[in-house]
C-alpha cells in the first residue's frame, strides 16, 4: 500500500506537468521474443538498429526493466492489467491447465471485470487501437474490441500457430479486422509493412485528440518471414530485427511530420527474452532464455521517449517492470491514482522524469513460471527456489545471486548469506500464499479468475479442398 505522502507526492508531480502535456499520446511498441542483447544501444555488435538507437538517445533507456513473465500470454496480460499474471488467472490454460500460453480455440481469456489500460484511457477520450499480436484469447468475448480497443488489425496469437508442415491440423492463421477474419494464412513477409501503414493511418486520423496505439510485432518470434528488402540481410533474424527498426523509424518520422512528437510517449520493449538458439537472438550478458526465470527470460530492453518531459540520453538503473505502465500512464491521462484498479505495478513517473531522488518502488519483484513463483529480487539480491528434475523426482534447489556484481547469475552465494536467503524465502512464501503456487499445491488467497467460455471454437477451420499453397508457410519453424 502507498503511504499518503507517496500519493500526494505523485499527485503533485503529475500536477506540475504543463496543462498541454496532461494528455500525451502513447505508442506502445511490443516486440516478440526480443533479447536483452539484441539492440545496438544495449551492446549488440551484430545487429544494426539505428532508429531504435535514436529513440534511446532521445529518451530514457532502462537497464533493469522486467517483463512479468517469460512467455507470451502471461506477459501481455500483465502489461495491460498492471497485475502479476497469477493474480488474474493468466498463467496456465487448456482443459488440464498444461498450456503455458493460449492456443487457437481455447476457452480462456481475461475476465471482463478486469479494467485494462486501453479501457482506462478510453474513459478519458483517447482513441485506442491495437495492431499486431493479441494473444489474450480468440473467442469473441475475449477479443481486443471487448477490452477497450476501438479497432484491431492483426493476428490473434503467435505467427507459428498456423497451418504448416509441423502443424498440419492447425486452423489456418487468421488475419483480423476488429472481430472479423478478413484473410486466412496471410503471407507473413509483407505483414509488417501492412501493420506500419495501418499504424500511420491511425495516427493521422487521430492527431487532433489523444490516442493510444499498441503495436505488437510478430517479429522476432519464429518463424522468420521477413519483408523485402530486409530479407536479403546476412541473417534472417537480423533481417527481422532490421524490419522492426525500420517500422519504428517510420512511426517516429510521421510524428515529426505531424508536429506531435513532443507530446507523444513512445515505449519500446519486449514481451520476454530471446530463445537464444540457432535462429539468432541474444540475452547477453544475462543467463537463461525465454520460458525461464533466469534474468535472460524476463529482463528485456525498455526505452521510453517523451521529448517534452523525459531527459534525452538518460539511463535508469532502477528496477521497473511492465506492471508499471497502467499506474503511470492512467494518471497522465487524467485519472486520479487512488481511483485506479488495485494492481501490482507502481507509478514510476518520477523515474521517467529523471528526478534525482527517485528510486525503484519495488521492495520485492517476483518471477513466476507456469503458476510457480520461482524467484524474488530485492535490491541487488535475487533468490531462486526452483524444482529441478523429472516429474515425481524433482528436488528444490536454492540459490542466491548479487545481480549488480553478477548479472550473469554465475556465482551462487547462498552459503555465504544465510540471513538474506532466509529473509527472501519468507517473502516468497508470503507471495505464494497470496498468488498461489501450482508446484507446491498452494491456492492463493488474492487471485481472481480468468474468463472461460462454455463452447469454444477456433476462428477458422481447415478446408480439406483448399491446399493453402503459400510458399512462405513451408518454413517449418515454431517457437
Amino acid at each position: 500500500m502507498k503511504s499518503i505522502i507517496q500519493v500526494l507526492s505523485l499527485a503533485l508531480l503529475t500536477a506540475l506537468v504543463p496543462a498541454a502535456e496532461k494528455a500525451p499520446n502513447v505508442i506502445l511498441i511490443y516486440v516478440d521474443d526480443l533479447g536483452y542483447g539484441d539492440l545496438a544501444c544495449y551492446g549488440s555488435e551484430k545487429n544494426k538498429t539505428p532508429h531504435i538507437d535514436r529513440l534511446a538517445q532521445g529518451g530514457m533507456r532502462f537497464t533493469d526493466y522486467y517483463s512479468a513473465s517469460s512467455v507470451c500470454t502471461p506477459s501481455r496480460a500483465a502489461l495491460l492489467s498492471g497485475c502479476y499474471p497469477s493474480r488474474i488467472g493468466c498463467e496456465n490454460f487448456g482443459p488440464k491447465g498444461y498450456a503455458a500460453v493460449l492456443f487457437p480455440g481455447m476457452a480462456e481469456g481475461i475476465h471482463a471485470d478486469e479494467k485494462l489500460l486501453p479501457e482506462l484511457l478510453k474513459e478519458k477520450n483517447y482513441a485506442t487501437a491495437i495492431i499486431g499480436k493479441w494473444h489474450l484469447g480468440d473467442q469473441p468475448e475475449h477479443l481486443p474490441t471487448r477490452h477497450g480497443f476501438d479497432t484491431y488489425f492483426g493476428i490473434p496469437y503467435s505467427n507459428d500457430m498456423a497451418l504448416m508442415p509441423k502443424r498440419p491440423d492447425s486452423p489456418p492463421l487468421p488475419l483480423m479486422r476488429d472481430e472479423e477474419v478478413i484473410q486466412e494464412q496471410p503471407a507473413q513477409g509483407p505483414l509488417l509493412e501492412r501493420y506500419t501503414v495501418e499504424a500511420i493511418e491511425f495516427i493521422r486520423r487521430h492527431r487532433e485528440q489523444p490516442f493510444f496505439l499498441y503495436f505488437a510485432h510478430l517479429h522476432v518470434h519464429l518463424p522468420h518471414y521477413v519483408m523485402a528488402p530486409f530479407a536479403s540481410s546476412s541473417s534472417t533474424y537480423g533481417g527481422a530485427l532490421t524490419a522492426v527498426d525500420w517500422s519504428t523509424g517510420a512511426l517516429m518520422a510521421e510524428l515529426d511530420r505531424l508536429g506531435i512528437a513532443d507530446n507523444t510517449i513512445i515505449i519500446f520493449t519486449s514481451d520476454n527474452g530471446s530463445r537464444v538458439d540457432s535462429h539468432g537472438g541474444s540475452n547477453a550478458p544475462l543467463r537463461g532464455r525465454k520460458a525461464e526465470t533466469w534474468e535472460g527470460g524476463m529482463r528485456v530492453p525498455c526505452i521510453v521517449r517523451w521529448p517534452a518531459r523525459i531527459p534525452a540520453g538518460a539511463v535508469c538503473k532502477e528496477v521497473v517492470s511492465a506492471l508499471d505502465f497502467l499506474p503511470t500512464l492512467a494518471p497522465l491521462a487524467g485519472h486520479e491514482s487512488e481511483t485506479l484498479p488495485a494492481c501490482d505495478g507502481h507509478n514510476v513517473l518520477p523515474l521517467w522524469l529523471g528526478k534525482p531522488e527517485a528510486r525503484s518502488p519495488y521492495e520485492h519483484f517476483f518471477y513466476s513460471r507456469r503458476g510457480e513463483i520461482e524467484a524474488v529480487r530485492s535490491g541487488p539480491w535475487k533468490l531462486r527456489e526452483v524444482f529441478v528434475g523429472k516429474p515425481g523426482e524433482a528436488k528444490e534447489t536454492v540459490s542466491l545471486y548479487h545481480l549488480i556484481d553478477d548479472p550473469a547469475e554465475a556465482n551462487d552465494v547462498a552459503g555465504s548469506h544465510p540471513d538474506i536467503v532466509a529473509r527472501l524465502s519468507r517473502e516468497l512464501d508470503a507471495m505464494r500464499a497470496k498468488l498461489g503456487d501450482t508446484r507446491r499445491g498452494i491456492k492463493g488467497s488474492e487471485t481472481r479468475p480468468h474468463a472461460k467460455v462454455a463452447d469454444p471454437k477456433p476462428l477458422t477451420t481447415k478446408d480439406p479442398q483448399d491446399h493453402y499453397v503459400v510458399p512462405s508457410y513451408l518454413l517449418d519453424e515454431t517457437g
